[in-house]
């Protein structure tokens, strides 16, 4: 059995995590800007723009379209990275699906940002990503997973996120998300937030019961009208979506 109780000390933890400090104006930025270059993508023509190392050592990255700075309500777009979702496909996630649903917007704008944030799982990393996802092969929900773990249900922090922004001359944004966290968040950090563009994506039988955990637990604005049932889990070895692909529901998110 997986040790996973004693990854991280916490003797309460909070459904919302551990109290983030705002930091002052006058504090130094945690990022600095290094190196931009052109991104040509499948979804349109962005520039890549790389920063140094945060405090934690993580690389974070802005993929910006057209002009910026400057511009009140920049359609902004915080992707937290999932390798699993993102590279490898699972569909145990929507990340994958609203990181191509966001390029796809930004790319029919004139200008906009997506910023891609090294914050595996929510900010607990691979690794615990991996062994809450073993705790919900056992029947827990996403957010219990992270609590038997030690965490909070979201351990992001958008300062660095903020910091980012203000290198490229944002500081006003529509923000395209379905967490309100992240309007909070972007708040706390001194940065205009104008109003709010959904994300809408399509719900499968794996990806379910963690979409209506985040809806019902964590206050995602996702407006879920028609469920499966969540897939069994696989034995090892064998196709994790079964014969074919897998099998969507008609689903209206964002509300």
């Amino acid at each position: 059995m997986l040790p996973v109780a004693s990854v991280k000390a916490r003797t309460s933890p909070s459904s919302a995590g551990p109290a983030k400090r705002a930091r002052p104006a006058a504090e130094k930025s945690v990022v600095q800007m290094v190196s931009v270059a052109e991104l040509p993508t499948r979804s349109g023509t962005f520039r890549a723009v790389a920063f140094a190392p945060d405090a934690l050592g993580n690389e974070h990255l802005a993929i910006v379209r057209g002009q910026v700075r400057g511009v009140r309500g920049v359609a902004l777009r915080i992707h937290s990275e999932c390798l699993t979702g993102d590279v490898l496909g699972s569909l145990r996630c929507d990340c994958r699906d609203q990181l191509h649903a966001s390029l796809e917007a930004l790319g029919q704008m004139s200008s906009g940002v997506l910023l891609y944030m090294r914050q595996e799982g929510r900010g607990i990393g691979l690794t615990n990503k991996i062994r809450a996802y073993a705790l919900q092969d056992r029947g827990h929900d996403t957010v219990e997973a992270n609590h038997l773990l030690g965490f909070g249900d979201d351990e992001r922090d958008y300062a660095v996120a903020a910091d980012m922004l203000r290198a490229l001359g944002v500081h006003s944004v529509q923000l395209m998300t379905n967490n309100p966290r992240k309007i909070a968040g972007l708040r706390e950090h001194d940065i205009e937030v104008v109003g709010r563009t959904p994300v809408v994506t399509p719900v499968n039988r794996f990806n379910a019961g963690y979409l209506l955990a985040k809806q019902k637990r964590s206050g995602h604005w996702l407006s879920i009208h028609e469920l499966v049932q969540p897939a069994s889990q696989p034995a090892a070895g064998t196709d994790a979506a079964g014969e074919g692909e897998p099998q969507r529901v008609s689903a209206a998110q964002g509300g």
